[in-house]
């Protein structure tokens, strides 16, 4: 994929999981990238066997200025950003009598604001160059919830919301992906459930999973496309999963 060399990418969430996958697939393929992460131990590991071509900058989403400075500092070293992957997120599942306000907010602050912030740190960017890439992961909880997951889902049916009505308002512009994984192997899934998720859904490790090499393979198809091409929604599943 000639067109992805030296491409200067961002990808959020980038320490373990979909992030890293795609971080070891994209150094293969000569692209710029800048991984972000709160654990910046494991970026500085992934970013020293990635090689030159690679920066790491830990960073919480969950705040605004890190946000800020990340998309600030990828300008300052490379001159642009062509692709921002809004990647970082977190799921504690529970039900709503549980009264889980901590995990609540965690979410939104992660999965939801996070997105938000990447997106006004980039998008001036983009739209003074005349190009760029903005993704965001969402989940297939965007698209159905279930009980136990009504926060989680939320945050996804709203990260849905949003990134289609950017693709609309910069329709021609720039481009827009969304991302909605089924379950995927990945650290994102090892928080334990609640008991009452526990007990409705079981033992989530013994679910089918997706490889996180395969959300990054689709990461890779969509921001791979001929200019006036726009993988806007890819949404994938374990071929077992139903919902």
């Amino acid at each position: 994929m000639k067109q992805l060399k030296d491409k200067v990418i961002v990808i959020t969430g980038a320490s373990s999981g979909i992030g890293a996958a795609a971080a070891r697939k994209l150094a293969a393929l000569d692209a710029k990238l800048v991984l972000a992460a709160r654990r910046d131990e494991q970026l500085k590991t992934l970013a020293a066997e990635l090689g030159s071509n690679v920066y790491f900058q830990k960073t919480d989403v969950a705040r605004q200025a890190d946000v800020d400075a990340l998309i600030s500092e990828t300008i300052r070293r490379f001159g642009r950003v062509d692709v921002l992957w809004n990647n970082a997120g977190v799921m504690p599942l529970s039900f709503f009598d549980e009264g889980k306000v901590g995990e609540w907010e965690r979410m939104i602050d992660i999965n939801l604001k996070g997105v938000l912030y990447g997106i006004n740190a980039v998008l001036p960017h983009m739209l003074e160059k005349g190009s760029g890439h903005i993704v965001a992961t969402s989940s297939v909880q965007g698209h159905k919830t279930l009980p136990g997951t009504g926060v989680y889902a939320g945050t996804k049916f709203a990260v849905r919301a949003i990134m289609e009505t950017l693709r609309e308002e910069t329709a021609g512009k720039i481009k827009v992906t969304t991302i909605y994984p089924g379950l995927t192997a990945t650290e994102f899934g090892n928080a334990a459930p609640s008991p009452k998720v526990q007990a409705a859904f079981g033992d989530f490790a013994l679910y089918p999973k997706l490889e996180a090499s395969a959300v990054a393979d689709a990461f890779i198809y969509a921001i791979s496309q001929p200019g006036n091409v726009a993988a806007n929604d890819i949404i994938l599943r374990p071929a077992e999963q139903t919902i």
